[in-house]
């Protein structure tokens, strides 16, 4: 009897008899383990499900300088005046703030201060000696160490108020002068803004503090002063903020 060709699912053709499917179909599953191995197929793995992880907040990094604030402005809905003393006046606002959002804020106002970093440079310029003074703070409730400052009067020039309080507290004046900052010692609740002047060229005279103020002032080298401020024996927020710059300017320069 002639045999017969049978065609595989796979395409492949073999000679096998037709009263032997049995026999055939034998052959056929034992060459398939053959063909995948002689053709390098490998066995499939589940891959296991990866754990989401949390996103990093994207930061967003400043440039080598920083634009200042926009000038936006609120809209004021209301304003009272819940204390009026000789120094400041606390006021009630209610506003919309330029972000849109209503709120009521109770601020403290007002005219601003000047601080003097005052120093005779004849003995040391790169070692100046600067004026500093010692009183009671009742606030902070003890003595500190500061920079001379006092606050301006309404409608006075910054720097003509620098002056005056020089020579009220220490007796001294300056031949020359020149602003260093400004800035706002507690913006959340303070309107007060404080200019910082540096005072050159002392000249001695004698003080005239007010009948309130007991000051005790000396001169004290900056690279003791910096020490001071080290060692956390400097509490006084306008002396640090003003010294250190002055401090980190000048070394600025020195580089130069």
């Amino acid at each position: 009897m002639p045999k017969q060709e049978k065609t595989l699912n796979s395409g492949e053709t073999t000679g096998v008899k037709a009263d032997e499917p049995g026999k055939a179909a034998k052959k056929a599953t034992a060459a398939a383990p053959r063909r995948a191995k002689a053709t390098g197929a490998k066995k499939r793995t589940t891959a296991k499900p990866k754990t989401p992880t949390a996103a990093k907040p994207k930061v967003k990094k400043a440039g080598k300088t920083l634009k200042p604030a926009k000038a936006e402005t609120e809209q004021m809905l209301s304003s009272e005046v819940v204390f009026q003393g000789s120094l400041f006046r606390v006021l009630r606002d209610k506003l919309i703030e330029p972000g849109g959002r209503e709120s009521e804020r109770d601020i403290i106002r007002h005219n601003g201060s000047v601080v003097i970093l005052a120093m005779d440079r004849s003995k040391d310029k790169k070692d100046p000696w600067i004026v500093v003074e010692r009183q009671y703070r009742h606030a902070a409730q003890q003595f500190l160490w500061e920079l001379p400052a006092g606050k301006l009067d309404a409608g006075e020039d910054a720097l003509a108020g620098a002056q005056r309080e020089l020579a009220e507290e220490t007796g001294y004046s300056a031949k020359k002068w020149k602003p260093l900052a400004e800035y706002y010692p507690s913006p959340g609740f303070l309107g007060e803004s404080m200019k910082v002047f540096v005072a050159e060229g002392l000249v001695a005279g004698d003080a005239h503090p007010e009948d309130d103020e007991e000051i005790e002032f000396r001169l004290v080298k900056l690279s003791d002063l910096l020490k001071m401020i080290e060692k956390g024996a400097i509490l006084d927020g306008k002396t640090l903020s003003s010294v250190l710059l002055y401090a980190r300017l000048k070394a600025r320069k020195r580089k130069k």
